[in-house]
């Protein structure tokens, strides 16, 4: 990560800061409201410095608030930042060896063989998309807004995607079921309806990102002395 001048360090301070405060305020779903800030995270402040904001706002809402799934959300939510902010510099490449090393895990799991395949269907979407939208990605970044809204609208869905493919991870390959002492119809359970939780807020996040994400984007372009991404 290139050095970050003091006026960019307050900058990741403030998103993790924001983090924090969308942690409070989730109510409803799977996930906090935290997955609606990692698309705008990842691009303005870069892969690495998206990555540390989002895992110190994660670390520090949970140790105000905690909650016994806490380790969920602490490594899926810098890993979606991380992912945005990747595919919005081009670069798919560590993008598509996250996805393939858990997805692998998951597969050889005896789980991962049981468990609904339509469940993931939206990972093996993001899965197919990530090289055309890190061709894409670069759009956020260029002068020219046309394709603004497309680009935004793509690398949020496979950003939020690759923050359920975490927990997913966790969940299974990593064995936390077996720490919770899940048993395997709870497992089951759990499983489907987060799925069902996860697709809705896959269309939540998409629609947030076109409707506010892209205005905010547009506005920050015209700072002056904002010049992003910053890692």
């Amino acid at each position: 990560m290139k050095h970050l001048s003091t006026k960019n360090v307050a900058l990741v301070g403030v998103f993790a800061g924001l983090h924090v405060i969308l942690y409070f305020m989730s109510f409803g779903l799977w996930r906090n409201w935290a997955i609606y800030l990692e698309p705008i995270e990842g691009i303005i402040l870069g892969p690495w410095a998206g990555f540390s904001a989002a895992l110190i706002g994660s670390i520090v809402a949970r140790m105000i608030k905690p909650i016994d799934v806490w380790m969920f959300g602490i490594v899926a939510e810098p890993l979606g930042v991380l992912t945005c902010g990747l595919l919005a510099k081009g670069r798919w490449k560590p993008v598509i060896a996250i996805y393939a090393f858990m997805l692998a895990a998951y597969f050889v799991h005896p789980f991962g063989r049981w468990l609904p395949l339509w469940a993931i269907l939206d990972i093996l979407l993001a899965l197919i998309l990530i090289y055309p939208v890190a061709k894409v990605g670069k759009n956020l970044y260029e002068e020219n807004i046309k394709r603004l809204p497309v680009s935004l609208v793509l690398v949020s869905f496979i950003g939020t995607v690759t923050d359920a493919l975490t927990r997913v991870f966790l969940l299974i390959p990593a064995g936390l079921y077996a720490f919770f002492g899940w048993p395997p119809e709870g497992v089951y359970y759990t499983f489907v309806t987060g799925a069902v939780d996860s697709y809705i807020e896959d269309v939540l996040v998409v629609v947030v990102s076109f409707l506010v994400g892209v205005p905010l984007l547009l506005a920050l372009r015209r700072i002056p002395s904002l010049k992003y991404p910053l890692s």
